[in-house]
């Protein structure tokens, strides 16, 4: 057995890699604690907490955070409008900075020098995990064994993993007839990896929330946003059909995965740049983050000033860009929160939406800050409008 080395507070999610680093970490000589994050994800979490305890964890640490993940990450990227590339929500950046906080948290409850997770050297996350670390807590250590040579040399690949864990007795979920990888969280699911790193296979699997085509009848839905102290965040959804009604923000998104996930929404298959230099294919399912993004642009665009707009546009690409990134915590988009949270005082109203096989459809506004004047324009009445003024507007604008 190694000399003991301290304390680490491993980030668990209970599947392959952790699992394997968990036993791992032991062989190196570290006492673990896991720290396993509810965010939302479908998981049987007193069944992953024997496990982490079989595998010899010295505590375990389940901690809801699924409401300061909605309220605080989500919340600010739906003001924000933020996306990746034209087309990611961002389901995964958003919550590892929301995860890595709880982990800085546990580590310095429990007075351990080191924490660790399980992201690869080639991905996002190990920059997400880590520099959210290191904002919060200067001074922690971070162990990433797949950085680590005399990890990845032992590993290569996923094949070498699962010996390693059926050798010790390790009961993972990932088998090599189905190696992907997937992370699920309340914003979306992820798949990655394995078969779907060749661009060119179709995949044909409607796994996560959505079904094959998406349910036939339309879903019309009425969603309201509010001003004031919480700045621009949903605060009632109504079903129109039902009048069902979902108020608290983690009811209210929970209860959208549900019908937009029914309807095929929000799932896309893509190739996106990755941080660290290449370029991967994710496919994503964000069934609630695709009809609020809808929602919040459509009220956005209803009450706010046109050149605001523009410039917050400008902001919200460079927003998504620095959470992508692994930037939440930076000085940069510290300040960028601020502007847009600022941007959306006047940003009030109420959505009516339908969602129907994949696509959200909106239907209607209104707005006590609505910009829009019926009567100016109007093709039936003249309104406080002259005409002929805009001869010369077209003339002043032919000059070059």
């Amino acid at each position: 057995m190694a000399q003991s080395k301290g304390t680490v507070v491993l980030a668990y999610s209970g599947g392959l890699d952790t699992s394997c680093i968990l036993v791992w970490l032991k062989e190196q000589g570290y006492d673990v604690i896991t720290y396993l994050a509810n965010i939302g994800q479908k998981e049987d979490f007193e069944a992953a907490r024997k496990k982490a305890v079989a595998l010899g964890a010295k505590k375990v640490y389940i901690e809801d955070i699924s409401r300061e993940f909605v309220e605080e990450f989500i919340w600010p990227a739906v003001q924000a409008n933020a996306l990746y590339e034209d087309r990611y929500l961002l389901g995964t950046a958003l919550a590892r900075p929301c995860i890595a906080r709880k982990l800085v948290e546990i580590a310095q409850r429990e007075g351990a020098q080191y924490v660790a997770h399980g992201a690869t050297g080639k991905g996002n996350d190990q920059v997400r995990f880590e520099l959210t670390c290191y904002a919060l807590c200067p001074n922690i250590k971070v162990v990433a064994p797949w950085r680590l040579p005399e990890f990845y040399q032992r590993f290569p690949g996923r094949r070498e993993l699962m010996d390693y864990a059926k050798k010790h007795g390790i009961p993972v979920p990932v088998t090599p007839q189905t190696p992907w990888s997937m992370d699920e969280n309340l914003m979306h699911i992820s798949y990655e990896a394995g078969i779907l790193e060749n661009p060119k296979v179709i995949d044909h699997g409607q796994r996560g929330r959505h079904g094959a085509e998406g349910v036939s009848c339309i879903c019309s839905l009425i969603g309201n946003f509010t001003a004031g102290p919480s700045v621009c965040v949903p605060v009632k959804v109504t079903n129109a059909g039902d009048g069902a009604t979902r108020s608290s923000a983690l009811e209210l998104f929970v209860y959208l995965n549900d019908i937009a996930g029914k309807h095929g929404v929000g799932r896309i298959d893509i190739v996106e740049n990755r941080f660290v230099g290449m370029k991967s294919r994710g496919i994503y399912e964000t069934p609630a983050g695709t009809i609020l993004y809808h929602a919040h642009l459509d009220i956005e665009a209803f009450t706010m000033d046109r050149e605001v707009r523009k410039i917050k546009q400008g902001l919200a690409l460079k927003f998504s860009e620095l959470v992508y990134n692994g930037f939440w915590h930076s000085p940069e988009c510290e300040f960028l929160r601020q502007c847009i949270r600022c941007s959306q005082e006047q940003v009030v109203g109420t959505v009516r939406l339908s969602v129907f096989k994949g696509q959200v459809y909106i239907l209607g506004r209104e707005s006590p800050q609505s910009l829009y004047n019926e009567e100016l324009v109007s093709m039936n009445v003249q309104g406080d409008y002259e005409p002929a003024d805009a001869t010369g507007f077209i003339n002043i604008n032919s000059l070059r």
